[in-house]
């Protein structure tokens, strides 16, 4: 058996939170250059003071109650402070932003508890991401019968040329729901079954379960909005309604395609383009508010989470 020296494993400790951070920044760097068309200039026109400290307060609010969500759900065992939660949340995003739909996320944060408490991280961090994306499915179907049964012809939002039958896609649909209830109970994930899963959220105090669903509601509506404000900078033009059951499909579609966390931009924009453009709104704009929802609610942050990678230290085999 190889015995490493103290010495060694702080090396590599170090070694390999430097290589976390700058993986971080080369995909940042990376995906900036793909967005070339958009050039700075094109954003400080239409940017101004205000607006960008508008961005700041919509972005710090987003994230605060992400971090408090984090933080309501530790307490089920373990009480931590917002600052210790600020830690854990920036610190497993920077760590995990190029890894497929922010998986990396679940070992990150259980880095900072013991050992013995890897499952019940994991599990937390489960009910913690699967909050926010009930709450973005139950927007997110609200837009799309808008879209599909609630249409108005006279408005250019529905004017879409799906091919598909309705009815075809609701079948489909049931036929899936009845397999997924008859043979889905004791499918796993990430090492849980579904059965498990449900036992042990139901297992959880109400209150945490409540918290946490409203700070995935309140997190919804910030950043929803914030990209509402990004589209009023940019001078579209729009009613709110149709804005807003537009940014609630954008937000399901581009959800459901599996991605690395990086490419957001990207896949937020090709759906947002498709979308956007029945209501006459330049491609360019499109890309433009993705690119700078982009840029405040995740280079910022990761930027932020980097100093907490490099200040990182494992968390002693006993508390």
């Amino acid at each position: 058996m190889i015995v490493i020296s103290h010495k060694a494993k702080q090396f590599l400790l170090v070694l390999a939170k430097v290589l976390l951070v700058s993986l971080a920044f080369f995909y940042i760097y990376n995906r900036l250059q793909a967005e070339k068309e958009i050039t700075l200039k094109q954003l400080i026109h239409f940017l101004n003071v205000p607006a960008i400290a508008i961005l700041f307060l919509f972005s710090l609010a987003n994230w605060s109650l992400e971090i408090l969500k984090w933080k309501t759900l530790v307490s089920s065992f373990k009480t931590i402070s917002f600052k210790e939660s600020v830690y854990q949340t920036l610190g497993s995003l920077t760590a995990s932003v190029f890894t497929p739909n922010r998986i990396g996320e679940y070992g990150a944060k259980a880095l900072y508890f013991p050992k013995e408490k890897v499952k019940k991280i994991v599990f937390l961090n489960f009910i913690h991401n699967s909050s926010q994306m009930l709450v973005t499915t139950l927007f997110g179907i609200i837009g799309l019968l808008f879209l599909f049964f609630l249409h108005d012809k006279n408005n250019p939002i529905f004017q879409f040329s799906f091919k598909i039958n309705n009815l075809i896609i609701l079948l489909v649909s049931i036929v899936l729901l009845v397999l997924f209830f008859i043979y889905g109970r004791k499918m796993e994930i990430y090492g849980f079954s579904i059965e498990k899963l449900l036992q042990k959220f139901k297992a959880l105090p109400s209150e945490i379960r409540l918290k946490t669903f409203i700070f995935s509601l309140l997190r919804y509506l910030v950043f929803s909005h914030q990209f509402f404000f990004c589209l009023f900078i940019f001078h579209t033009k729009f009613d709110y309604p149709t804005a807003l059951i537009t940014i609630f499909s954008m937000y399901f579609l581009a959800s459901i395609i599996p991605s690395i966390h990086l490419m957001d931009v990207a896949v937020k924009g090709s759906v947002a383009i498709y979308l956007f453009n029945a209501l006459n709104i330049e491609s360019e704009k499109i890309i433009s508010v993705t690119l700078l929802m982009w840029i405040f609610n995740l280079v910022f942050p990761v930027i932020w989470g980097s100093y907490f990678v490099l200040r990182f230290k494992p968390k002693p085999k006993q508390v």
